[in-house]
This record gives structure tokens, C-alpha cells and sequence, in this order.
């Protein structure tokens, strides 16, 4: 549960290093591999327990499950998760158990299991990248200066293979400077890549406002608390007397052709005076006639109206996976749009041309997967996530889903622009450092300035490829070095 205080909101970077130090510590002296099985078990369930239990905020209180179920649904996802550092647990006891492993060769193998393990937890069953070590060290950490060149993972892989250093110097019989040396090396080396600018700022920077409408998740959907969501974000478009207008995600609890247009059309002109664009959240009805919905960012104002169409969509929340199995599971929350069918929209949409800028938009649950923002890039000169983190409460999911998209800003070396229905809306700028916010759970504007950049991190041309092609790279070494040792060890008898 500990490793949990090296992400937001309270940001102890260097604690999971000591964490995972110990995990390994563990592991090397395990027994059998079913006891790493079990103690890497143990390691998943303290940190997801601490870490998501957020997830029983959305169901019981919001999604009005009920407690008993909604208490076990997290429990079994957690265990789910936890299956991940237990199978990797399992693997590094059985090569332990069979004698191969030299303290090389240790360090290279657990460090390779680790991220992939954790980029499959990520990536299986449509992913659930939550708590990836790698985000523990933005904003402040020497190790987010690789986050432009190897994103989140390859930041994760450097957590990790640190932790296994640390435990190695603690060890007797090796010569622990050499490690201490090489640990100190990839932290003065983090530090080093901070000072590059892998990109360059375009034309001026641009004024612009995140409103946060502070709706209420229970009244956000009520048929009689419409018309004042829509007069208060009417009236925080009309106060803001910026270039580009963002709302949340699903601002307007109305499908998009039941919007008037004399309620649309004064904002458009608004932010026409200001040669400039607003962007409003709806759920938009497919144009083709069928039965499927969109969740949809529209554009309005000075260049030709656009849209965005939510890519990745949230498991359970907007679709269903195995509905045959889990079916009966959504139909116990009172989850909105549980009912629709909601539709994917296409994975290689393109920057919206917004107050003289071009930019990637992405929707909720879609800016913790950054191999997926890429797409937008480099054409993309900023980003923007609209988000309703409502349903997460006064949990701590707020705080973690601002850290994700730092990181995004980080990967892309673009700023990020969050606009959220109850919290936390922010300006980002490209080194990941947060300009400005707006505390949760207060109805306001956050007006400030946003700047375009050009150019391409290392991380935009090769998205994930790197950093799985080092742990690759980890894995072969230190099974290849662990087999050498062992048939050395053998020609030697």
C-alpha cells in the first residue's frame, strides 16, 4: 500500500524504488516459485486496494450499486490486477529455482518481466493502464527527462530496474559499487535529458478558457436540472473572453440534435468576436441513421464547425466487455449512457484547426494511453482532455488523472489543456509542470495562456516500441548471461 504514496496527489517519487527493492528482496529469497507467486500477489492487492478505490466511489455511491456487490466487484478487480505481478512473481521464482540466476542476470530478467507484464495489464481486454510505476515520478522526479524519449514505460522500466539496483547494493558477496554506480548514472542521466528541448514553440501563445461547470454527478442527468447545466455553461462561455472555449466532457446532458441551435449559435458568435473557437461535449447520434450514439467534443466559432469522436471507450461505463458474462453487471448501476450504444469513433481522427492552432483532442479514460494520443502527432500543436471525473468523488482518482496527463504533455512535449465538470482543471504546460488549476469541486473558469509547439519527441516516432524493445533487450541478456553461468558452472564439475 505504500508504493501508492509515490503517485498523486501525494507524490513521493522515490518510494516505490524502495518498495519494488523490497519486492525483489523478497522474490530472490522465495523458496518456490508459488511463494513469489503469492508474494507478488500480496504487493498487487495492497497497491491496487490503496490505489483504485476510487472504483467503489463510482459504483456504490454514484452508480447506486449496492454495497455488499459493490465491495466484492472491486475486490475481484483487484485480484484481476494482481494476477500481473503474481504471474511475474511465478516466472522469476522458477528460473530462481532453477539455478540460473547470476545478480546480472537477476536484475536484467525481473527488470524486462516487470514492464511487460505491466504493459499487458495495460493493453489485454481493452487495458487498464491505471498506476503504471512509471507515473510516480512526474512531475519533479530526475527520471521524467526519458518520459519525450521512451513515454510512461520506458519511465516505468527505469523505476523498476533502479529498485533492483538498490536491492543489489544491499546484497553481500557481489561487488555492490558497480551497481551504485550504474543507478547513479541513469539519475544524472535523467537530469541530463531534462535540459533538451525536443521541440519548439509555434507563433504566439493563444488565451484561452477551461470552464468547469461543478454539476453534481446525481443531478447531472435529471430532466429538471437541464436548462441550469446549460445556462451555467452559457453563461461561463459568454464571461470568457478568450481565443479557445473548452466545456467537459458531455457538458450538455442533451443529445446533440436536441441542442437548439438559439442556444448554440450566441456562443459561436461570442467566440467569433474573439477569432476564436469553443468546444461543448454532447452524445451524438450516428449520422447514419443507426441506433449507435458517439461521445462528441463539437467545435463552434471562427473556423468551420468540427467534431471528435471518443476513440477508446470506458469498460462497463460505455460498453460492455463479454456481455454475455457481464451483462447483468451493468444493468445494477445506474450508469447514463449504460443503455446506448455507444459507438467507437475512428482511431486516426486529426487535429482540429481551433483558434489558429492545431488540436488533439481526447476524451476522458483516453489520455492514460499514450500510444494512442501519438496518432494526433506531430501535427497536433496542443492538447486537450475533456474529462467528468465526478464519478470519482473526493477520492484521490482526480489527483492521478491530472498526473496522467502530465505525463501525456511530457511524451508529446505539448501542452495539455483539461477541461472537467468537477475537477481538476488545469493548464499543463509542455514540460509537464501545471501552470494553473482550479481546485475540485468550484464552479469557475480557469483562463490563462496556452503555447503551440512543433517538432517531434523521440517518443512521438516510436510510441511504445522503445521501451518494449529494451525490456526485450533486458530479458535476452539476462537469460542468455544466466545460462552461460549455469553451463559454466557445469563444465567446472
Amino acid at each position: 500500500m505504500i508504493t501508492v504514496l509515490g503517485f498523486a496527489p501525494f507524490h513521493l517519487f522515490f518510494l516505490p524504488v524502495i518498495t519494488l527493492a523490497l519486492l525483489f528482496r523478497s522474490w530472490h529469497r522465495s523458496t518456490t516459485p508459488k511463494q513469489a507467486a503469492l508474494l507478488g500477489f500480496s504487493f498487487g492487492m495492497g497497491l491496487f486496494l490503496a490505489g483504485i478505490s476510487w472504483v467503489y466511489v463510482s459504483m456504490h455511491e454514484f452508480g447506486n450499486m449496492p454495497m455488499p456487490l459493490a465491495g466484492t466487484a472491486v475486490i475481484l478487480l483487484c485480484m484481476y490486477l494482481a494476477l500481473y505481478p503474481a504471474v511475474n512473481g511465478w516466472v522469476i521464482g522458477k528460473l530462481h529455482q532453477l539455478h540460473i540466476g547470476t545478480p546480472f542476470a537477476w536484475m536484467m530478467t525481473a527488470t524486462a518481466l516487470w514492464i511487460i507484464f505491466e504493459w499487458l495489464r495495460g493493453s489485454l481486454i481493452t487495458g487498464f493502464p491505471w498506476l503504471v510505476m512509471g507515473y510516480t515520478q512526474v512531475p519533479i522526479s530526475p527520471l521524467v527527462g526519458f518520459a519525450p524519449v521512451i513515454g510512461v514505460y520506458g519511465v516505468s522500466l527505469l523505476v523498476v530496474l533502479s529498485a533492483a539496483l538498490l536491492f543489489l547494493c544491499f546484497e553481500k558477496g557481489i561487488r555492490r559499487w558497480r551497481y551504485g554506480l550504474v543507478l547513479g548514472m541513469i539519475w544524472v542521466s535523467g537530469f541530463g535529458l531534462q535540459q533538451i528541448n525536443w521541440v519548439k514553440p509555434i507563433g504566439e501563445p493563444i488565451s484561452v478558457s477551461l470552464l468547469q461547470g461543478n454539476i453534481a454527478q446525481d443531478m447531472k442527468w435529471r430532466e429538471d436540472y437541464i436548462a441550469q447545466t446549460m445556462k451555467i455553461y452559457a453563461d461561463l462561455v459568454l464571461e470568457s473572453k478568450t481565443r479557445l472555449i473548452v466545456t467537459p466532457e458531455v457538458s450538455l446532458p442533451l443529445f446533440s440534435h436536441f441542442v437548439p441551435r438559439d442556444y448554440l449559435d450566441p456562443l459561436a458568435e461570442h467566440a467569433k468576436k474573439y477569432d476564436g473557437d469553443v468546444l461543448i461535449g454532447m452524445v451524438e447520434m450516428d449520422p447514419n441513421g443507426t441506433d449507435d450514439y458517439y461521445n462528441t467534443m463539437f467545435s463552434f466559432g471562427s473556423s468551420p464547425e468540427q467534431l471528435y469522436r471518443k476513440h477508446h471507450l470506458v469498460p462497463f461505463g460505455e460498453f460492455i466487455p463479454f456481455e454475455p458474462i457481464f451483462g447483468w453487471f451493468i444493468r445494477m448501476m445506474e450508469v447514463p449512457l449504460g443503455n446506448l450504444n455507444i459507438a467507437r469513433g475512428s482511431i486516426d481522427q486529426q487535429p482540429l484547426d481551433l483558434a489558429g492552432q492545431k488540436v488533439a483532442v481526447n476524451i476522458c479514460y483516453e489520455d492514460v494511453f499514450g500510444e494512442e494520443i501519438i496518432y494526433q502527432l506531430p501535427q497536433a500543436t496542443m492538447l486537450v482532455n475533456v474529462s467528468n471525473d465526478a464519478w470519482f468523488g473526493r477520492s484521490i482518482g482526480p489527483q492521478q488523472h491530472l498526473q496522467f496527463s502530465q505525463m501525456r504533455a511530457l511524451e508529446t512535449g505539448r501542452y495539455m489543456l483539461r477541461s472537467t465538470n468537477t475537477g481538476i482543471t488545469a493548464i499543463i504546460n509542455e514540460r509537464g509542470i501545471i501552470d494553473q488549476k482550479i481546485e475540485i469541486y468550484t464552479t469557475a473558469a480557469l483562463h490563462g495562456m496556452a503555447q503551440g509547439f512543433t517538432g517531434t519527441t523521440p517518443y512521438v516516432r516510436t510510441g511504445n516500441y522503445l521501451a518494449l524493445g529494451l525490456a526485450a533487450l533486458f530479458l535476452s541478456i539476462g537469460l542468455i548471461s544466466a545460462f552461460r553461468h549455469k553451463q559454466s558452472k557445469k563444465s567446472t564439475h
